[in-house]
């Protein structure tokens, strides 16, 4: 089976976003940089690409200047084991211009979406009584970062 790599195009953050984001994770590091030579639409010397890894799964993050832009409609999903997982993550990816938003998504500094949910999201939502079921649902949607005990309870 071929392997698929996500690909991320930054103005000209990639290597500050593959630092921050190998910080983050286990089994994470930047295994390669390739740098724009003379001639290039970028800056000599300037970082091209970093090739990365978070978790073992391989990423690709390339400087290709200002017309490119991430939208919401990419993000990164992680699924956490816990709160304080939630937590650390939600902080470190909102920090320095990240921007919260509804039901575990944020933006981070970079613009890049992420999805920061439990791991067990799915049955935190679930119940056998409707209309439990619609208040843990109401619950989520008024949350930026989810709470885990707020969802239990409801």
């Amino acid at each position: 089976m071929p392997n698929v790599t996500p690909f991320l195009t930054y103005n000209d953050k990639a290597e500050e976003a593959a630092k921050l984001y190998t910080s983050l994770f286990n089994d994470s590091s930047i295994t390669k940089t390739t740098y724009y030579p003379e001639g290039s639409p970028m800056p000599t010397g300037s970082v091209m690409t970093v090739e990365f890894e978070l978790n073992k799964q391989k990423y690709v993050a390339l400087n290709g200047g200002p017309h490119f832009a991430f939208t919401e409609g990419f993000s990164l999903s992680v699924s956490c084991t816990s709160q304080a997982e939630i937590d650390e993550l939600w902080d470190k990816l909102t920090a320095n211009g990240g921007q919260p938003g509804q039901c575990g998504w944020l933006k981070d500094q970079f613009g890049v979406s992420w999805q920061i949910t439990p791991a067990n999201m799915g049955q935190l939502l679930q119940s056998n009584d409707p209309a439990r079921g619609q208040r843990k649902m109401a619950a989520m949607l008024q949350m930026h970062k989810i709470d885990i005990a707020t969802l239990e309870q409801a």
